[in-house]
């Protein structure tokens, strides 16, 4: 594990896109500071830019710095589910515009995963999460689900838990208003 996050952290220090498994689907990542980085995945995927991406941050210190005006029910939520949980928050910092939805809010996701946490506290920023797949194309459950379009497509892809056959589901989303609105979008 340690020599897979060495190379991400090469990668993505360079501006490259990883290949790497996250707290629920295999997902291709970068720098999420790095608009550079996030178009080369727009590009992988085949995804127009209007969609945005998800982004994972690796400790609640860093949560805090990206998210301005976060709303206390964030924290309620976070704590009380036992599956990864993506928030859509009204007004982030420090992620590129091209990650960002038009009307300026972000999901972010609080990684639970050791190898995520560890790889986004030494990289120091929060790093893009979308699924292993081609726009419109089912999102793989495992590692062997990947295409070679997506594998051939990234700088890096990690070893680590590449022979696990346990199918892993994608995070529940919730959209949080400054306002205190909430809507479950997944």
């Amino acid at each position: 594990m340690k020599e897979d996050i060495q190379n991400c952290l090469n990668t993505l220090r360079e501006g490259g896109i990883i290949l790497y498994p996250t707290d629920t689907v295999w997902g291709i990542g970068c720098d999420a500071s790095n608009p550079q980085a996030i178009q080369k995945i727009y590009d992988l995927k085949g995804r127009t830019s209007s969609k945005a991406l998800i982004t994972l941050v690796g400790s609640e210190v860093m949560l805090e710095r990206t998210v301005l005006n976060m709303p206390e029910i964030a924290w309620d939520l976070i704590e009380s589910t036992n599956r990864p949980l993506t928030l859509i928050y009204d007004e982030v910092k420090g992620i590129a515009p091209n990650a960002i939805a038009e009307d300026g809010s972000c999901g972010i996701r609080l990684a639970k995963d050791t190898f995520c946490q560890q790889l986004i506290q030494r990289l120091g920023k929060p790093i893009i999460s979308t699924s292993a797949n081609v726009s419109g194309e089912e999102t793989p459950k495992d590692f062997r689900s990947i295409s070679d379009t997506i594998l051939n497509g990234v700088d890096f892809v990690v070893n680590y838990r590449q022979n696990e056959a346990t199918s892993q589901k994608s995070s529940n989303i919730i959209k949080l208003k400054n306002n205190g609105e909430i809507k479950i979008i997944r």
